[in-house]
């Protein structure tokens, strides 16, 4: 199933993610770090990645701390500069709820619009958003599995970012499969199960 999947993927058409330069060094100068060796080097193959025809299909390995979140963030910049829109998943309430600070405080001064769906967001306001998503009113949403429980449409999805994949159910994991025909992947992880290591080692994943 996962060499079909891969296959098909080959074969298929994505969509090509590259922002206006400009735009990007404004948002990389408003990080309020310095970035890691590691870190520029995972940014730059990943704006490779998102700019090619074919789907990415990435894992993104580094401990807790280490800058992941930032990597995200900048190619859901691109993402959503190319007129695309996000979806960043969380395996918890907690963890989407501090991915959604993060970003917010992040993408405060580029007008991007984010929004949070998880098990606290009232049926009122995921309405709301969803509608917001599927109109493209909403850039980037932040979220649980719950996401999945609304109808949510991913035609203009360009970039599917899953945090600590290892810790989704079954169920979800059948729903993350259809995306990786023809939507760039980038999944983070910290403690990168084997089965994960091995589909990358056999280049069913990069």
């Amino acid at each position: 199933e996962i060499l079909d999947i891969e296959s098909r993927r080959l074969k298929s058409t994505g969509y090509v993610l590259k922002a206006n330069e400009e735009d990007v060094n404004i948002f990389n100068k408003d990080f309020p770090f310095t970035e890691t060796a590691d870190q520029l080097e995972a940014i730059n193959t990943i704006y490779k990645d998102i700019a090619l025809v074919k789907p990415m299909n990435r894992v993104l390995c580094g401990d807790v701390g280490f800058g992941k979140t930032e990597v995200a963030m900048r190619s859901a910049f691109v993402c959503i500069n190319s007129n695309k829109q996000a979806i960043l998943l969380c395996p918890s309430t907690v963890l989407s709820e501090q991915h959604y600070e993060s970003f917010l405080e992040r993408f405060k001064n580029t007008g991007a619009s984010i929004k949070l769906i998880n098990r606290h967001t009232t049926k009122k306001n995921k309405d709301e958003y969803v509608k917001g998503f599927n109109n493209k009113t909403i850039d980037i949403i932040i979220g649980t599995h719950a996401l999945f429980q609304n109808n949510v449409k991913f035609k203009d999805l360009g970039l599917l970012i899953v945090d600590e994949e290892q810790k989704f159910g079954v169920s979800i994991k059948e729903n993350l499969r259809a995306f990786k025909t023809n939507v760039d992947v980038l999944a983070l992880t910290a403690t990168p199960i084997p089965r994960t290591l091995q589909f990358s080692l056999m280049s069913a994943r990069d």
